[in-house]
């Protein structure tokens, strides 16, 4: 964990649970695409930095996860190193209380206020294609969070965040956290399209042919709808939904489970709903979801 891996001539990634971009610019510079989980990462990234005589400029975050975050403030500290965030993932970079809040719906229990769902804040500026280094682009990526992106590098490696799950991941964790069912799959497609010298995923291997793994995350987001709409082929409210499918993909619940999960499922409810394809009342009290 934590190996630094060459991918082209100046791109790399860092082995860690959300594979972190370093890119080599001029001299001893460097920048990062995200930066880990935890304190104890950007610990771990700046001792490879220090092996390395690399200085950190600057750090561009894909999106404000937790996971993705986690040692901008360390890092930040140490180095003094710039950090820009996309749009509304500012927000929750400076304020990362908002990340639980957001996907509990309130103000988030204690077993919710963790280092996988919580980062510490740090200070960032927005990201726009002036404050990138030469040769960058910016890829937008929606879907899976509010104002994701993804990074294309001077040697033609795409940064591609976490709009991926590996097959694996789908198998073990069936219904994968996304905030926008429209624009994931409208990202999917998009990313589909996409050439590049390698392609690198935060939760996938890196690959040269992207194409199918995208297709993969596709017909998983639609059979996840459809199970939806066949369970709702009887009014059910939000909790009976939500444990007919725990029980249909042998989830194991706990809080931060019912948290992500339950933010998804209400998400695919959007969806559906504003697709014509689910409709949602009010009886007794309830809150009802049933197949149009």
């Amino acid at each position: 964990m934590f190996e630094l891996i060459q991918a082209q001539e100046n791109s790399y990634y860092i082995q860690s649970p959300a594979k972190i971009g370093l890119v080599r610019l001029k001299g001893d510079s460097v920048c990062l695409i995200d930066s880990g989980n935890d304190k104890d990462a950007g610990r771990r990234i700046r001792q490879l930095l220090e092996k390395n005589g690399w200085s950190l400029q600057a750090i561009y975050n894909t999106h404000s996860n937790a996971d993705h975050i986690g040692g901008n403030h360390y890092l930040q500290e140490q180095t003094g190193c710039s950090i820009y965030t996309p749009g509304i993932e500012q927000d929750f970079t400076r304020h990362p209380l908002l990340e639980p809040s957001f996907l509990f719906g309130a103000f988030p229990p204690r077993e919710l206020r963790h280092k996988f769902l919580l980062a510490k804040e740090s200070r960032v500026q927005e990201l726009s294609e002036d404050c990138l280094p030469e040769g960058f682009s910016i890829l937008p990526l929606p879907g899976h969070f509010f104002d994701m992106v993804g990074y294309r590098t001077p040697d033609d490696v795409v940064y591609l965040a976490d709009c991926l799950s590996s097959e694996q991941t789908l198998e073990k964790y069936p219904i994968s956290f996304l905030y926008d069912a429209a624009a994931y799959l409208q990202t999917l497609e998009l990313v589909k399209t996409l050439q590049a010298a390698l392609f690198i995923p935060s939760h996938a291997e890196p690959a040269k042919d992207i194409a199918p793994l995208a297709q993969k995350n596709i017909d998983q987001v639609y059979r996840i709808a459809e199970s939806i709409l066949e369970i709702c082929s009887e009014p059910l409210c939000f909790e009976q939904l939500l444990q007919k499918l725990s029980l249909k993909y042998r989830l194991q619940m706990s809080f931060e489970q019912y948290a992500l999960v339950g933010s998804t499922v209400r998400s695919y409810l959007s969806w559906l709903k504003d697709s014509g394809r689910l409709q949602a009342y009010f009886e007794d009290g309830l809150l009802l979801w049933e197949k149009d």
